[in-house]
């Protein structure tokens, strides 16, 4: 089982690439080589293949990294389950992954919703979707600020709010009140919802 990441990049017609394609590239290598496991392709848009117990962190990272940046955001469907086909780039190859991810990427702007997911099994589809709506609800709301802060959380969750704030270069008091803007609890306990999915083999 694999997953499939398809998106966009909303507003990006009003910023030069140069702000945000290299941010970009730099954390999709962390998932393997271009365009075996990630490909950015006409202009804005790109597909990411990860583990599927990754899938919606590395997704909501995505967007994190993006709303870090002053009006940007992204749009993704995420696609669960085989890879049939492996071509020259990921934007070649094939399977259930790809072609759920595409499927539902192609009906985000008609649902007006940034971020959705394709397991294949609709009762968790149907779960999963309802609670993505209702976290996208202060996720698509992210100031630059609650984006950097949850960016970083991620890439290290087992360090200290003093840790952060060092990093930051903010008081750790300030670390808190940014995670509780954040809404990381409530983050958490979504990814922690769907890797246990993963791991009971939806």
């Amino acid at each position: 089982m694999i997953a499939i990441i398809t998106g966009d990049i909303i507003n990006s017609e009003n910023y030069p690439s140069s702000e945000w394609i290299g941010i970009l590239k730099e954390y999709f290598s962390r998932f393997g080589t271009s365009p075996l496991y990630w490909e950015i392709y006409r202009g804005d848009e790109f597909q990411l293949k990860v583990n599927s117990e990754n899938a919606l962190i590395t997704a909501i990272q995505i967007k994190a990294i993006l709303k870090s940046i002053k009006g940007l955001d992204a749009r993704m469907g995420i696609g669960i389950g085989l890879e049939t086909f492996v071509g020259s780039g990921v934007s070649e190859s094939n399977g259930p992954a790809y072609q759920r991810s595409g499927r539902k990427f192609e009906s985000l702007k008609d649902s007006k919703v940034n971020l959705s997911i394709a397991t294949g099994r609709d009762f968790y589809d149907r779960t999963l979707n309802v609670m993505l709506r209702m976290a996208l609800d202060f996720m698509d709301n992210w100031s630059v600020v609650s984006a950097e802060i949850i960016a970083l959380i991620l890439d290290y969750p087992k360090a200290s709010q003093k840790e952060i704030a060092e990093k930051l270069g903010i008081k750790q008091s300030a670390v808190s009140q940014r995670l509780k803007r954040a809404r990381l609890d409530l983050v958490m306990d979504l990814l922690v919802y769907y890797e246990s999915l993963i791991k009971d083999g939806i």
